[in-house]
């Protein structure tokens, strides 16, 4: 290897390591930032017995996540989809809508939403229930 060819070699590869930590900087501040909004949003999404938002359901979810989540009995998220516990307590509300209206997207969650609006209205949740 001649004398002109190793600086030059030398500068690329220096170049290339710069070029790594500037890529691994940006892709950390990126997630990072994901990170961050996504607590945030969880943070707000005020998941506390009683005073949940409705609107938080996802189809992802199973019913007895949400009972916990929002502090109603299992067996009135159940009885509102008219489906038994046993063998149901697994999937989640998009496969429970699969199976129960395949041809309504949709039903199960909004089901599920008008149950816990119910059960929320009638058993308003006291100060003590609400507080961190």
């Amino acid at each position: 290897m001649t004398a002109p060819e190793r600086p030059r070699r030398e500068r690329w590869i220096r170049a290339g390591f710069v070029a790594l930590i500037v890529a691994g900087v940006l892709l950390t501040a990126f997630f990072g930032l994901r990170a961050v909004r996504s607590y945030l949003r969880l943070r707000n999404a005020g998941l506390q017995p009683g005073v949940a938002d409705v609107e938080a359901i996802r189809g992802w979810m199973t019913i007895p996540y949400i009972a916990e989540a929002y502090g109603v009995p299992q067996d009135i998220l159940f009885a509102a989809l008219d489906v038994p516990p046993a063998g149901n307590e697994a999937r989640s509300l998009s496969d429970l809508n699969r199976q129960l209206a395949p041809d309504q997207r949709g039903y199960v969650l909004q089901q599920i939403k008008d149950a816990l609006r119910r059960y929320q209205t009638e058993h308003p949740a006291t100060p003590a229930e609400t507080s961190p």
